[in-house]
C-alpha cells in the first residue's frame, strides 16, 4: 500500500524481498513509505488487544491504494460519503517522515499543491525571421517571473534558520514541450510547474498574479491545472486541541524529542483537515536517513520495533480522549 514503482537494477537487495543485512536494516520498497506505518498500527493495536485494554473511542484503520496519486479515488471522495460521516471520526493519525537526527518531526499542516501547465500560443513562421509576439518570447517572460519568485523563496529559507521547506512556497519547472523542427517558430509551447503554496499565501491573490503575468507576456496563454488544492487550515497544536495534548503527553512520557512542522509533500491528511477533523502526521523513524521513493529504501529493525511501542502509547492516549 502507498508505494511507488522501483528500478530493480539500482537496488543492492531485491526491492520486494525485505532482506535484513548484518546491521539490522530491512531493505524493501515501502519500508519508510508506508508499509512500515501500516504494519506498526496493526501491531500496536494487537498489543493493546492482547493486554485486554479497553479504550473510550473506536479505532478505525484505512488502507488506501492511491495516496501517491493524490487520493482522487480514495480518501478524497470517501470523506464526502455518508459511510465516512457515520464513523464519527474525531481525529486522524497519518504518515510523516524519517528523521536523520534524534528528533521526531510531527506534521500538523500541509501546503496546497498546484500542478499547472501554461499553454502558450504565439506567432508561427520561419526561423530566419524576427516575428513579433512569439510563443518563445512569452515563455521566456513566464519562466523569468516564476523563477524570480522561486529565488525569493530560496532566499527566505536561507535567511531564516527557523524555517523549514514546508514554511515556504516551492516552485519547480517540471515539463517543457513544443516545436517540431529546429528552423520553424512553433505556434505553441507549454511549460509545466509543480507549485506548493505555503500557508501564508492567499490563493486568489496568487492566481491573480499568474493572470497578470500571462497578460503582460502578451496574452494568448491558457493555464490548466492537473491539481489545484484549496487552502486547508492547520491542525491546532495548543491547549485548544485535546488530541494534541494527548499526543504530546504520550511523547513526553516516552521522552521523545518532537518538532512540529508543516509537511513538505502531500498526504491524505489534507482531506481530513478540510472536513474539519484534526490530524497529525507522524512516523517514528529517527536517526534514519530519509529514503522514501529512493533506491535501497530501508528501516532499521530496532527502529521498526520501537515504533510499534511508540504507537501503542500514542494510540491508547488518543483513543482515551473524552
Amino acid at each position: 500500500m502507498d508505494v511507488v514503482p522501483v528500478f530493480a537494477d539500482n537496488w543492492t537487495h531485491p526491492p520486494f524481498g525485505a532482506d535484513i543485512d548484518a546491521e539490522g536494516r530491512i531493505f524493501a520498497r515501502g519500508t519508510q513509505d508506508m508499509k512500515c506505518v501500516g504494519m506498526q498500527y496493526l501491531a500496536a493495536i494487537r498489543a493493546l488487544k492482547r493486554k485486554g485494554i479497553r479504550l473510550k473511542r473506536t479505532i478505525h484503520i484505512s488502507f488506501v491504494a492511491d495516496e501517491e496519486m493524490g487520493g482522487r479515488r480514495g480518501m478524497r471522495p470517501f470523506v464526502e460519503t455518508e459511510a465516512f460521516r457515520a464513523l464519527n471520526i474525531g481525529f486522524g493519525l497519518d504518515e510523516g517522515l524519517a528523521s536523520p537526527t534524534a528528533e521526531f518531526p510531527v506534521f500538523y499542516a500541509e501546503r496546497s499543491v498546484w500542478r499547472m501547465t501554461f499553454k502558450i500560443s504565439g506567432t508561427a513562421g520561419h526561423g530566419s525571421l524576427l516575428l513579433p509576439n512569439t510563443a518563445g518570447e512569452k515563455l521566456h517572460y513566464i519562466l523569468d517571473k516564476m523563477m524570480q519568485l522561486r529565488r525569493q523563496q530560496v532566499a527566505r529559507l536561507e535567511n531564516n534558520p527557523e524555517l523549514t521547506i514546508g514554511d515556504v512556497t516551492t516552485i519547480n519547472l517540471t515539463r517543457i514541450g513544443g516545436g517540431v523542427q529546429s528552423n520553424v517558430v512553433p505556434p505553441r509551447l507549454t511549460a509545466g510547474f509543480d507549485v506548493r503554496l505555503a500557508l501564508d499565501v492567499v490563493h486568489d491573490k496568487f492566481y491573480a498574479q499568474l493572470e497578470k503575468w500571462m497578460e503582460q507576456a502578451g496574452g494568448g496563454i491558457d493555464l490548466e491545472f492537473d491539481q489545484k488544492h484549496p487552502y486547508v487550515p492547520a491542525t491546532a497544536i495548543d491547549d485548544s486541541n485535546p488530541f494534541w495534548l494527548a499526543f504530546k503527553s504520550a511523547t513526553d512520557e516516552l521522552s521523545l524529542k518532537i518538532r512540529p512542522q508543516i509537511f513538505t509533500g502531500g498526504t491524505d491528511s489534507r482531506y481530513l483537515r478540510k472536513s474539519g477533523i484534526p490530524a497529525l502526521g507522524f512516523s517514528p523513524m529517527n536517526n534514519t536517513p530519509v529514503l522514501l521513493h529512493d533506491h535501497d529504501e530501508w528501516i532499521g529493525a530496532d527502529t521498526y520495533l520501537k515504533g510499534i511501542q511508540i504507537y501503542e502509547k500514542i494510540i491508547s492516549n488518543l483513543a482515551n480522549v473524552d
